[in-house]
């Protein structure tokens, strides 16, 4: 079974065909944010803060760090990017021990937070386009890490799923020339937006066990690109995820902090025998319970984390 070991200076996460779905937060992302890519230019980071500890607290495994600020004061990311990449990757493994997942199309940016990064990172990404295969694949190599491999060339992204079969088995093969094994890729066979295209999930599905029985690689996703334009979202979402996991997909870079769509993450797993006799299961409903009852969901997860770590194990029934 292919596994890919992500690491953080203390804790390791195994995304792999029979691990638990490993979900990566994607929060701590300034794109279509605002006002936090505003506070990120002044040197405000209390937001990143915030959403570090509560997508850990609700259940990431992973944390995605963008650091794609286009700066009004210096629109030049290759000069900007880089040391906000580094800071932030300081500050948020100083606050939560998880593998990070270091997400920029600035290699310098990207080698600055695999610089910065303690333990076995994530990557996010390389695409078969040929300038971008020869400035990452290097890196990947040159730091020992797994890296997501998204499957646009240099023709664009295609709307025909055999076309991005190949790019992805293109960078599957090119990094093979850098002694990179296919364990350590993680390809985005990309999700396109099924309000735009009605095939969309069907043609990601398909995707996914191509990739899993004739690359034997694991995959992810942005996970809301599925549902991009249309009303509740969530809904989409919370139904897409069980259907791509069951596909063979192992991991998503994904929001967290909403229980529908965590509940339905949770639910998987222990339909796909990934969740030994339901005790995450049986735990996370206890969130649910309070969610239900007024708490909010962030709060809910760290109040049952901390208990559970206080238990110190499994409670005995009562007599």
């Amino acid at each position: 079974m292919t596994r890919t070991v992500v690491e953080s200076k203390s804790k390791t996460v195994t995304i792999g065909f029979d691990e638990p779905f490993c979900v990566i937060g994607e929060r701590i992302n300034p794109t279509g944010r605002k006002k936090l890519a505003a506070d990120l230019e002044a040197g405000d980071f209390s937001t990143v803060e915030k959403d570090a500890l509560e997508q850990v607290a609700c259940g990431a495994m992973v944390l995605d760090v963008n650091a794609g600020v286009v700066y009004n004061s210096n629109p030049n990311p290759n000069e900007t990017e880089p040391p906000l990449m580094r800071k932030m990757i300081e500050l948020v493994q100083g606050l939560v021990d998880v593998p990070l997942c270091i997400d920029s199309s600035v290699p310098a940016a990207l080698e600055a937070g695999l610089a910065a990064a303690e333990g076995r990172p994530l990557l996010n990404s390389v695409t078969g386009e040929e300038e971008r295969l020869e400035r990452v694949l290097p890196l990947v190599k040159k730091y020992g890490v797994p890296v997501v491999a998204i499957s646009n060339d240099d023709s664009g992204i295609s709307e025909d799923p055999d076309v991005r079969f190949a790019v992805a088995k293109k960078i599957v093969e090119r990094a093979a020339d850098f002694g990179i094994p296919a364990h350590d890729i993680v390809v985005d066979p990309l999700v396109m937006p099924v309000g735009a295209m009605a095939s969309a999930g069907q043609q990601v599905f398909t995707l996914v066990r191509r990739l899993r029985d004739e690359l034997g690689v694991n995959t992810t996703c942005g996970a809301s690109n599925i549902s991009f334009g249309l009303p509740h979202r969530h809904g989409i979402n919370a139904a897409f995820l069980p259907m791509a996991i069951g596909a063979g997909m192992t991991s998503a870079i994904m929001n967290p902090i909403r229980p529908v769509e965590m509940e339905a993450v949770r639910a998987a797993n222990f339909l796909m025998n990934h969740d030994p006799n339901g005790g995450a299961w049986i735990g996370f409903s206890r969130v649910l319970d309070q969610v239900a009852e007024g708490m909010p969901f962030a709060e809910a997860s760290k109040a049952a984390a901390e208990a559970g770590a206080g238990r110190g194990g499994r409670r005995r029934r009562r007599a």
